[in-house]
């Protein structure tokens, strides 16, 4: 089988007949699922052709781990607040990624000291498999435990900043971290401006 490429995606602005590209499909099909629900075949598609068995299964495998790459980043963004800060330098933006990288790492290694301070609707996890989130929960109850290399914050004053009631002038650029390309919203305003350019 042959996908048929649309102009969309990273073929928005190519402008020569679209190519067919090769690749290998799979049919992935499951014995049961919970409920006792009939399981529907998932197709996917790689474009490696000549594939063996273990690569397949290997192709297989990988498509059942996005679910945890899709957690992860969720967690990032609602628990971690990686796109909250409205940076002013994209180096700002780059850094405030690691640090959010580094904090994960921090809850991923934290697991064998922290409680399960569960939920009541959640199910008790076993002991050393505590979800990051988890772990975040009981982050408290681990600062009495750990040793504290930083000393207290002393307060200071604030600086004068703007004069109250001046307008800002001249507002700063914003950058969002975890974005790179600014794309245009619709496919219609793409093709409408591909049109103009000729």
């Amino acid at each position: 089988m042959h996908p048929r490429l649309q102009a969309r995606g990273p073929w928005l602005d190519h402008y020569c007949e679209l190519p067919l590209i090769h690749g290998t499909l799979i049919r992935l099909k499951v014995e049961h699922l919970p409920g006792d629900r009939d399981p529907e075949p998932v197709w996917l598609w790689s474009s490696h052709t000549g594939m063996t068995g273990q690569d397949v299964n290997l192709r297989w495998q990988a498509f059942l781990r996005r679910f945890d790459l899709e957690h992860t980043f969720r967690l990032f963004k609602q628990t971690l607040g990686w796109t909250v800060p409205k940076v002013r330098d994209p180096h700002t933006a780059d850094l405030w990624t690691w640090l959010i990288i580094a904090a994960h790492t921090q809850l991923r290694l934290a697991r064998p000291l922290a409680e399960d301070l569960r939920r009541p609707w959640e199910r008790p996890a076993e002991p050393r498999r505590l979800t990051p989130a988890r772990v975040r929960r009981g982050f408290r109850h681990l600062r009495v435990k750990t040793a504290r290399p930083a000393d207290v914050p002393r307060p200071s004053k604030p600086g004068p900043g703007r004069p109250p009631g001046s307008k800002n002038r001249r507002p700063a650029p914003r950058h969002e971290p975890g974005k790179t390309v600014k794309r245009i919203e619709t496919l219609t305003e793409h093709v409408r401006l591909k049109q103009q350019r000729g």
